[in-house]
């Protein structure tokens, strides 16, 4: 490993690796993800994508834990996650890679803004990517340029909103259910209440 971080820091900068629990992280420029990763399959021998997920960093660093939960019961999973702190990249797009030749392993961290959630397709390079990338759109919400069937992949067609985004009401934004007389599926505001998922903690 301590190999392959030389290489990597002569390739890309020193300022661009980081390395925790015996891992490598190389942050990219989002703009810069194909020429990156061309290089990381060609010339590092990572062959093969892992993996490839979206990240929300919306709460990263704050402490969300605010709710006394040994008196109340209530903490973060009582209610969708706001920030009081704009953050300039808010999400991120993750590349797990191998190498079987030299038996490495290396993550890739993208980040992305909300104004701008669009990334080109690693998907003719990693042929893997494809349903990864979807998960990431369907999820997240963002998007992958030049992706040839980007469409959601685990939620419904209709489905509204990302609900892997940390701002994503718990609850959803709308229901469904079956028309008798329309007959079809019909979208309907959530007539629920908020359910509180974290259990009370009872001390005697």
């Amino acid at each position: 490993m301590k190999q392959l971080k030389k290489q990597l820091v002569k390739a890309f900068g020193k300022n661009s690796i980081s390395e925790s629990f015996e891992e490598l992280t190389l942050v990219i420029n989002s703009e810069d993800v194909i020429d990156v990763c061309k290089q990381l399959r060609d010339d590092f021998n990572f062959s093969i994508l892992i993996d490839l997920c979206g990240i929300d960093y919306l709460t990263y660093g704050e402490s969300d834990w605010n709710g006394n939960a040994s008196s109340s019961g209530f903490s973060r999973a009582r209610q969708a996650q706001q920030s009081s702190v704009h953050k300039e990249q808010r999400f991120g797009v993750i590349y797990h890679l191998l190498s079987v030749e030299d038996n490495q392993r290396l993550r890739v961290k993208a980040l992305l803004s909300l104004d701008n959630l669009m990334i080109q397709s690693v998907t003719n390079i990693w042929n893997s990517a494809d349903w990864f990338e979807r998960e990431a759109f369907d999820l997240f919400g963002i998007l992958f340029e030049n992706h040839t069937d980007l469409r959601r992949i685990l939620t419904d067609y209709g489905f509204v909103g990302h609900p892997l985004r940390k701002d994503f009401p718990m609850i959803g934004e709308v229901e469904m259910r079956y028309d008798e007389e329309l007959g079809r599926v019909v979208y309907e505001p959530v007539s629920i209440e908020p359910n509180v998922n974290v259990p009370r903690v009872i001390r005697k």
